[in-house]
């Protein structure tokens, strides 16, 4: 506040040069959008987006760790039991959060959140992949991603009718407590069970998905002595890590491309949704919205997915994304309607290649090193997230500076996901050695979901034909 009254302010609004003091009568919120938030809870007078930029990067550095501790511990422990260790953990600290009693209680208990949070979408992720055959894999890619954008809608309504801080935070983390209930109908991954040696777990689980799939002829010819042959792993009980994935000249290779990849994804992605033009309406309208507007384009990655394959709609989107970016660049303030179609034009599309990025990933790893493979790259893309943030407030050195910067990401990335293998129609790979073959990669098991049918043949060349 000023010292004085500044009367002419009133037709002039430069006070660049007068002096100010701090508020000397105390703070008056306004709360017809929320009934209580952070600022008003602890009395947080400091910049209300700062606030809410840092809450995010503590959120955010939640899931960086989250990605590269379950990354490895799934590897090591099985996808199965890590998942229900970060359901828990989600669950636990959400709920903590509306308890908190200060801001410092409150970000650590995000922090922890968002930990778990990492661990339920790349276990998920992976444990469905390792368990539909090859016709399957793109369509449980997609179911997954389309729950998490009606989840985002779902959230406008909630938040709407739950405008208190403290319930809005019980009410997001109550569906939490329904998947640990579901956790105990899933089924540990056969790929990861066989790939360590344990393969009468794994028979017990095929046997279970015969069954389930009418295919209880199949059950007689699950052998344990085949099992055994179908993942070659010379140490059963080698623990892989991160250094796995830079050992040997592809894998460094893959996950130097998968790690580019991942960072322009989500760069542009959070890039965008910081910097986009909004739509004038309220917050929950424009909340809702930009969710809506991620189910069609699934919708359409679906059916290129399987059309014109996982490489060229990765590289097609983050390109395409890139040039709606520039586009904006050169449109005029005035034209405000063209801008904000181009601008969800490109979120659309920035969402397309996130759903792309994370299926594709999970095809181009190996069993052994899945897990620490998605690790990395969510590490890579956070690693993005935290940086969108200080490539926008270099608008105030240049105003199109942020967006320049961006699309230059988004393409560079683009670019990038062309030298990436093509995995449309191929087999999992399941040991680091399949990445490695300069040869043919030979036949990978594939579980025996539907129309699926392993025939399994004996000789030390033995091959798993589908």
């Amino acid at each position: 506040m000023f010292p004085e009254p500044q009367f002419h302010l009133l037709s002039n609004s430069n006070n660049s040069d007068l002096a100010t003091v701090p508020c000397q009568n105390g703070w008056a919120y306004e709360n017809s959008t929320f009934k209580s938030t952070l600022a008003t809870e602890w009395d947080l007078v400091c910049d209300r987006k700062g606030m809410n930029r840092a809450t995010a990067t503590i959120f955010f550095v939640g899931v960086m760790m989250g990605a590269i501790a379950f990354g490895t511990l799934t590897d090591k422990f099985g996808r199965k039991p890590m998942l229900l260790v970060s359901y828990t953990i989600s669950m636990v600290f959400g709920f903590a959060s509306a308890f908190s009693d200060s801001y410092t209680m409150f970000a650590v208990m995000r922090f922890f959140t968002g930990f778990g949070l990492t661990g339920i979408s790349i276990i998920s992720t992976v444990l469905s992949v390792e368990w539909v055959d090859i016709k399957h894999r793109a369509l449980i890619g997609i179911t997954g991603s389309m729950a998490w954008s009606f989840g985002n809608m779902m959230l406008a309504g909630i938040a709407y009718q739950v405008n208190d801080w403290r319930m809005l935070m019980i009410a997001v983390s109550a569906p939490l407590g329904l998947a640990i209930i579901t956790w105990w109908w899933l089924p540990e991954s056969a790929r990861w069970l066989i790939a360590n040696g344990e393969v009468e777990g794994a028979r017990l689980y095929l046997e279970k998905c015969a069954r389930f799939n009418n295919r209880k002829d199949f059950t007689s010819k699950i052998k344990l002595e085949h099992l055994s042959d179908v993942v070659v792993v010379d140490n059963h009980n080698k623990t892989y890590s991160y250094l796995d994935l830079v050992r040997t000249p592809k894998m460094r290779r893959l996950a130097l491309l998968t790690g580019i990849v991942w960072y322009g994804v989500a760069s542009t992605y959070y890039g965008i949704s910081l910097n986009i033009t909004e739509f004038g309406l309220n917050v929950y309208l424009t909340h809702f919205i930009y969710s809506a507007i991620e189910v069609p384009a699934k919708m359409i990655i679906y059916f290129c997915l399987d059309t014109i394959g996982r490489k060229h709609c990765q590289a097609g989107t983050l390109l395409l994304t890139g040039t709606c970016i520039a586009i904006n660049i050169f449109l005029p303030k005035g034209q405000w309607h063209v801008r904000t179609i181009v601008a969800v034009l490109g979120k659309g599309l920035s969402e397309a290649s996130f759903t792309t990025v994370i299926l594709y990933t999970a095809e181009l790893y190996p069993t052994v090193v899945r897990q620490n493979g998605l690790g990395y790259s969510n590490f890579m893309a956070r690693l993005g997230v935290s940086i969108a943030p200080l490539i926008i407030l270099l608008e105030d050195t240049w105003k199109p500076l942020p967006e320049v910067i961006i699309c230059c990401v988004s393409i560079l990335s683009g670019l990038v996901a062309f030298l990436l293998p093509e995995t449309h129609n191929a087999r999992l790979p399941e040991t680091i050695e399949d990445i490695e073959q300069t040869k043919k990669r030979n036949p990978i098991f594939v579980l025996p979901m539907e129309k699926t049918e392993v025939l399994l043949k004996s000789q030390k060349n033995n091959e798993l034909d589908q």
